[in-house]
Order: C-alpha cells, then structure tokens, then sequence
C-alpha cells in the first residue's frame, strides 16, 4: 500500500462494556477503526461519548460491517435478535456478528441459523489469555467457529484485540473449545490450590511451593500468574466471579453428559464451585476461595459433624 494511502476505516460495534468489553473497545479505537459502542448501564457508556459513537443495538446493526457481543451470554444475545426492532430488522449487507461470551454450543448453532435466515453471518469465540488484562492488552487468543469465507474476511479487523486467532472449523466449534479450554482452566485452579493447603499443613510457605512449581513440571497460568498477582499479592482482583465458574464448568458437565464423556475431575471443581454458590458466594472473586478452599470441601465438613 503506497505511504499515502489513506487507510480505510472498518465501522465496528461493540455490544458490552464491562471487564472484557472496555479493553476490547479501547483497542480497536486504538486502531483507528470506526468504533460503535453499547451497553445497558449508562455509567458503563459514559466514558464513550467522546471516544466512540454510542448506539443501540437496532441501529450499530444498520451501521457496522462486524459486531463483537461481550455480553453475559446467550440469552442477551436472543433477546436482541428478536422482534420487530432488533438487530435482524434491517441488518447492513455482509454483516458479521462475532459471540465473545461462554456459551452452551448448541445455542449458539441454534443463534447462528436464525442470523443465517436474514443474510447475516454468526460467528462464535471464545476468548482466553489473561482475562480482563489480555483483553486490556489487545494479547488474547480466539477460538472461532463458523463460516469460513466470513472468518477470513473479518480476520484483520479482529488483530487489535487478539494476538492469536485460531479457527476450528463449524458453528459452535468456537463455543465447545471455550467450554473444555475453561474446565481446565478451573480445575488447575483447585487442583493448585488443594496442593498449596497441604503444602501450608506440611510447613511449605505458599510463595516457596509456588516458586518451585514454576520451576518444574506443574507450573501452569494458574501458578505463573494468578497465585503470584492475585493471591500472593493478596489483592482478590482475578476479575471473574464466583458465578462465572459455576456457569463454565456446569456447561462441560452438560455437554459430557450429552456426549457420555468422563469428567470427574470436572465434577470435583464442580463440587467446590457449588458448595461455594450455596454459601451466597455467587458474586465475589474467584481468588478469594483458596483461603477457604477447606469451608468448601463437604466431605471434611461431614465427618467433623460425625
């Protein structure tokens, strides 16, 4: 491209402002893209004004050639592309609606045929590197499922928020990789925080147990990371609920169970999410629960009643 080519801006939206949404918008306004944004919390859209042009869905769909949902999940997805005046009313032609959330596959397949019967192309990925920070960073990595021809066209518009995309294959492949990716991402959680309590029992400072595991065969982004900046450093700020988790690993039960796979590690890490729910822990930090890793295990609990 000659030097004095002036570059085309891509009119790109984005649909949920929170801990994901806020980094991913920031880095494709960085890019010197068209940026479009929403969110249903004014507090949320505010810092935008100036930055970005905020619309409501009905109309970012009129306007932008790729949308990026950064929303809880499906549901709020569904609601938007029903009725009258929702996002499949009148789409631009070529459209391409990108699902960032952690959702059940299968409704996602479900999401991408309805877009389908208005021209408009569905594309699911999930995200991972970082959490919030990668996103922040623009460092994430993609896991994408649906049409081909769609994720090659809208492949560079999504460098500025990731720096690895990797395509899977059909609707929903996106979503399914998200699903098994997290229940690992959890169970290495408990799984380090199980060994860490009995390295504390054994006379093992956390910090020396955590520096040998990075050091050898254990260590993962769970000991590299998230024990050294959100534990160690007793901060509490890993960025994801309580009620995240619960809804990760309860989606890769489900899908074993439809596929009669064997996840009982899964169920364990599921054991410890539940019980953690049941004690009204919906919504705190995620990190928070290593110190009460042992109030979580039912089993210890019943035999101290006996």
């Amino acid at each position: 491209m000659n030097s004095k080519t002036k570059k085309i801006k891509k009119k790109i939206g984005v649909i949920g402002l929170g801990n994901m949404g806020k980094g991913i918008a920031k880095n494709l306004i960085k890019s010197g893209n068209d940026v479009f944004v929403w969110d249903i919390a004014e507090a949320a859209r505010k810092p935008y004004a100036k930055k970005a042009t905020i619309v409501e869905p009905q109309e970012m769909s009129q306007k932008c050639a790729m949308i990026i949902f950064v929303v809880p999940g499906s549901p709020e997805i569904d609601a938007m592309m029903k009725g009258k005046e929702s996002m499949l009313a009148k789409p631009r032609r070529g459209l391409v609606l990108y699902d960032f959330t952690t959702s059940d596959p299968v409704y996602t397949k479900k999401l991408a045929r309805r877009a389908a019967k208005k021209g408009v192309t569905y594309m699911d990925a999930g995200m991972t590197g970082g959490g919030a920070q990668g996103a922040d960073k623009g460092t994430m990595t993609l896991m994408i499922g649906g049409d081909k021809r769609a994720y090659n066209r809208t492949a560079p518009m999504l460098a500025p928020v990731a720096k690895k995309l990797i395509y899977l294959g059909e609707s929903g492949t996106g979503h399914t990789m998200k699903v098994v990716h997290n229940m690992i991402t959890h169970a290495n959680f408990f799984a380090l925080s199980e060994a860490a309590h009995l390295g504390r029992r054994a006379g093992i400072k956390l910090e020396d147990l955590i520096e040998v595991f990075n050091n050898g065969n254990a260590r993962s982004f769970i000991s590299e990371r998230r024990f050294p900046d959100h534990i160690i450093s007793e901060t509490w700020d890993g960025r994801s609920r309580v009620y995240n988790l619960n809804k990760d690993v309860g989606m890769a039960i489900a899908l074993a169970d439809k596929l009669g796979a064997t996840v009982n590690i899964g169920r364990d890490t599921y054991a410890y999410i539940q019980e953690a729910i049941k004690q009204g822990r919906a919504e705190d930090d995620f990190t928070r629960l290593y110190p009460d890793l042992e109030k979580l295990d039912r089993k210890k609990r019943r035999k101290k009643k006996k």
